[in-house]
């Protein structure tokens, strides 16, 4: 998917423990999970006096940190953050890790996901005399680990796990003191968070994209329902939840995580070759060429190819000049967004039956522009083939899909959709595909099929929601 109006990436974690330069570490790990959000980022790391410093802004990883801010965050203890924003909207005030100053001791906090009971929690907080800092739904944590005395006369864990057991939805969280780190994973598994090892020091990351960056050694997923304690004692692990699913979000494979990330022990690209595959065996096409949708869609259409024994062209090249503030003011403009972004390469899709692969159709934007192009240059027939199933529901747990009625495939059947993106056919690849390329038991597909893992408590004050249950 290549689109201002496609979906966009949640955001990503990372952390250090004990590892000389632990902000420099950090900084070259966000930039590994730069694709999980663009809007702005941060650092906070531990001093030798048990300091914390931060610093953030909006922007890229590049854009926010150079050698002389950097050169202020000292220590072997880091934890970063990078954000596309989703409940509570953007701002510098959302922008994480966040960072409290507290009499029982500071300590940083960072979230990837989004909480679905978030209203209540914050009203519930507010009553008792909490102030939030921010519209962030990842600020509520904060509050609840500190909203009793709990932890003046134990461990922090505690008070931490008491926390988390009344959180709901997806998440990723890591919350740093100045001796320590802990990590935790929803009871769900809809979001994942690794570990792994640099010399005598630890890493914790949304994706293990980032370990081969810095040299460090895969060690183990997080868990569902897991908090990790990572200090001088090593790794200690508690269940914070006897609950637990490995309901991974379907969207990590099919489009959020990098091909080269691990994911449950699933390669991201292994799996995307592999729907590719099944995909031809549902849903083969009258092509001369199969052409993937860059980047995302690449993978996918590789295994579309070698299962149909097809030529697999670029036929679309992605500029990645293009940045990601490009103003466009004219609705003149707005149009040719997709034309700045991509182009077809005319010499390979002129006359030629095109079998084209994407990872999946949100509002259609999108592939209406693409399949318009290719016929511009020349190709004689579009056929789409999407690598996952109709999205035809909303997402509430850190996907930007807040509402049905802006999805293509809700209200309308294949060939209609069909007809809107202008395709010569459209074919859709089964859910029973996704788990056997995953080979998997568990996924959550509630954006295919409405069936979500969680309650969904403030969220059924959407007024999408509200048209769905009524």
């Amino acid at each position: 998917m290549i689109d201002n109006g496609n979906i966009h990436e949640e955001c990503g974690v990372f952390g250090v423990w004990n590892v000389p330069g632990a902000a420099e570490i950090t900084y070259y790990g966000l930039h590994s999970l730069q694709h999980r959000g663009q809007e702005g980022c941060g650092i906070v790391s531990v001093n030798e006096n048990g300091e914390l410093r931060r610093v953030k802004g909006l922007g890229l990883v590049t854009e926010v940190f150079n050698e002389s801010n950097l050169s202020t965050l000292k220590g072997s203890m880091a934890m970063g953050h990078v954000r596309y924003s989703t409940s509570g909207g953007g701002g510098i005030e959302n922008v994480q890790p966040f960072m409290f100053r507290h009499n029982t001791g500071d300590f940083a906090l960072a979230h990837n996901g989004n909480l679905v009971n978030s209203t209540q929690l914050r009203k519930y907080l507010e009553d008792r005399g909490s102030l939030f800092q921010s519209t962030s739904d990842s600020e509520v944590l904060a509050h609840l680990i500190k909203k009793g005395p709990v932890e003046r006369n134990s461990p922090r864990i505690f008070s931490i796990m008491e926390a988390l057991n009344m959180i709901e939805g997806a998440f990723a969280f890591l919350i740093m003191t100045k001796n320590r780190i802990y990590a935790a994973r929803d009871k769900y598994g809809l979001r994942p968070l690794s570990i792994g090892k640099i010399g005598d020091g630890y890493i914790v990351s949304s994706e293990t994209c980032a370990f081969s960056v810095i040299g460090a050694e895969f060690v183990r997923d997080v868990e569902p329902g897991e908090v990790i304690t990572i200090d001088s004692h090593g790794i200690r692990s508690r269940k914070y939840s006897e609950y637990q699913r490995h309901a991974m979000c379907a969207m990590e494979y099919i489009y959020f995580s990098r091909p080269d990330s691990d994911i449950e022990n699933m390669n991201v690209h292994a799996f995307r070759k592999e729907s590719g595959k099944l995909l031809y065996e549902e849903a083969p096409a009258d092509a001369d060429i199969v052409v993937g949708v860059p980047d995302s869609s690449l993978s996918a259409a590789m295994g579309y190819a070698e299962a149909g024994g097809l030529p697999y062209e670029m036929g679309l090249i992605k500029n990645k000049y293009i940045g990601r503030t490009f103003i466009q003011p004219s609705q003149t403009m707005r149009d040719k967004g997709v034309k700045m972004k991509l182009s077809p390469v005319i010499s390979i899709v002129k006359g030629k039956k095109v079998a084209l692969i994407d990872d999946s159709i949100v509002r259609g934007t999108t592939s209406r522009r693409i399949v318009m192009m290719l016929r511009e240059a020349g190709a004689a027939a579009v056929h789409v083939r999407i690598a996952s199933p109709p999205i035809k529901h909303p997402c509430f747990y850190g996907v930007d899909i807040s509402t049905s009625s802006e999805l293509l495939c809700s209200h309308r059947t294949k060939e209609q959709a069909c007809e809107v993106i202008g395709a010569d056919s459209l074919e859709f690849l089964s859910e029973a595909s996704l788990f056997k390329a995953g080979q998997r038991s568990d996924l959550c597909l509630a954006c295919f099929n409405g069936n979500y893992p969680t309650s969904l408590y403030d969220c059924m004050d959407n007024s999408v929601m509200k048209e769905k249950f009524l």
